[in-house]
């Protein structure tokens, strides 16, 4: 077993104002977690079902930390949770969900209330962009085989 070295708490550390010759874009505080994730910022965020979520990880990551998804959920939904993350990578979505134009209102509807999304790329055969179907569009759409 590796013993680990001193820890230190908030009330073991005291922070004086005071002039400092380093500027702040001089400071590096990332820090390795493992062998392959390191953080830009030292700061992950709980486990617990009342702190995180794909949405607080969003935010963790975006700002260079990490946050991490809680168990109070199914393995499914752990996945899923997962794959929000992972689908908003620096603010993009790097493999968006997408509808041809024959899909119907009520596909939109399941993809958005499924993924919490607010919005649906609509592509034709060949992968081009030809419109965007947001919740704000079918809101008030009844006939939702359309």
């Amino acid at each position: 077993m590796e013993i680990v070295g001193d820890g230190l708490t908030f009330d073991d550390v005291l922070l004086l104002p005071g002039k400092s010759d380093v500027l702040p874009r001089e400071v590096n505080i990332s820090t390795q977690l493992t062998k392959k994730i390191k953080l830009n910022i030292p700061l992950m965020s709980a486990g617990m079902d009342t702190v995180t979520e794909s949405r607080m990880a969003i935010a963790m990551a975006r700002e260079g930390g990490i946050g991490v998804i809680h168990k109070n959920m199914s393995i499914e939904e752990q996945a899923l949770e997962v794959d929000r993350v992972k689908r908003s990578e620096h603010g993009i979505i790097t493999d968006p969900f997408y509808l041809s134009p024959v899909h119907s209102v009520s596909d939109a509807l399941e993809l958005m209330e499924r993924y919490h999304i607010s919005g649906v790329p609509i592509t034709n055969d060949k992968g081009k962009l030809v419109g965007i179907i947001t919740n704000r569009d079918i809101r008030f759409e009844r006939d939702t085989t359309k």
